[in-house]
């Protein structure tokens, strides 16, 4: 039943601030966020990333001090990235099972520092380690070929979950792998290491400035479309979501995020699970590039955008934005 006008003006409960915040149907808090953070080697290293103004690499004390600073902020999670150095890199991505690796370097780090105060989410994927840039294994045509790749994703994340990671997040986009991760960390007596899924993971135009942080933009040999998900696809997208589910993702992540708003409601209509939006390298650049040349205000226009996460139905959003919303919100 609707009203009319003037017993009715919806005007009434936008007058006034307060009126304004008891209606407003979604909130985003620090607690919503998490933050993807780039290790390289050495100490006391901070290398700008120029396709990323304002994000850098960080030597694993630095990654100490942007976790301590992100509990301060009151972000419950970081997300890490390595950027392997060309000599640790092979076409069969070996140093991913280094237990001494620039990812396990700093996830023990960040325990030792700040224990069960803050999360830590870490990539399952190839790309950081192979000399050719995929996620994966290739066979002898440049096949990137799925169940040899799955049984070194499952290596890779029983090191990471070794080491301390709370949270694994296979962005790989292999089929099967939810399922032989999952099996693997239940018979490592890893029960309550979370896997956060990439299950709906397109082949975007937008990651070019991330593969620059990570090393593997210069490196990369042919295109993802054979893993990733044809960008015209969102039915394609729940099959994606249930296999992973029913295989033991305790969540499940849509990437890109603004560009697929669309995939996300649908996917918490349909399976009501926690689902996150990763805001990936190219749409922070092009918020960052719009506000440099006076298009709109930087702040709001980030706050609008983890609003529209928030509104699409998402528990949280990885962002590099992440310290300045939460210093936005705290005010």
């Amino acid at each position: 039943m609707t009203g009319s006008y003037p017993n009715t003006r919806l005007r009434r409960s936008r007058a006034t601030g307060w009126s304004r915040a008891l209606h407003r149907e979604n909130l985003i808090t620090p607690a919503d966020l998490i933050w993807p953070l780039f290790v390289t080697e050495g100490n006391g290293v901070e290398e700008p990333i120029a396709s990323l103004p304002g994000v850098s690499r960080w030597s694993v004390d630095g990654i100490v001090a942007r976790a301590k600073e992100a509990v301060a902020l009151g972000i419950p999670v970081v997300a890490l990235f390595p950027n392997t150095q060309p000599d640790r890199r092979s076409d069969d991505g070996a140093e991913a099972h280094n237990p001494d690796n620039l990812m396990c370097r700093a996830i023990r780090a960040i325990k030792d520092a700040c224990g069960d105060d803050i999360g830590v989410l870490t990539d399952v994927a190839l790309d950081p380690y192979t000399s050719h840039g995929q996620d994966g294994l290739l066979n002898t045509d440049g096949y990137v070929v799925n169940d040899d790749t799955v049984a070194v994703l499952v290596d890779q994340a029983i090191n990471q979950a070794e080491a301390g990671a709370d949270i694994i997040a296979p962005s790989d986009m292999m089929d099967g792998r939810i399922r032989a991760i999952r099996m693997a960390l239940e018979m490592g007596d890893h029960h309550n290491v979370q896997i956060m899924s990439y299950a709906a993971k397109y082949a975007s135009a937008f990651y070019g400035p991330f593969r620059d942080a990570v090393g593997s933009g210069g490196l990369l040999k042919g295109d993802k479309k054979s893993y990733q998900m044809d960008p015209a696809n969102s039915d394609e997208a729940l099959r994606e979501v249930e296999f992973d589910i029913a295989e033991g993702a305790d969540s499940v992540m849509v990437k890109p995020g603004l560009a697929y708003l669309d995939i996300i409601y649908r996917v918490k209509q349909q399976f009501g699970v926690p689902v996150f939006a990763y805001q990936v390298s190219g749409e922070y650049a092009m918020l960052e590039a719009a506000s440099s040349v006076g298009a709109g205000d930087r702040d709001a226009l980030l706050m609008e955008k983890l609003l529209a996460f928030k509104r699409a139905g998402c528990s949280g959003v990885l962002t590099y934005h992440a310290p300045v919303a939460a210093r936005l919100l705290n005010g």
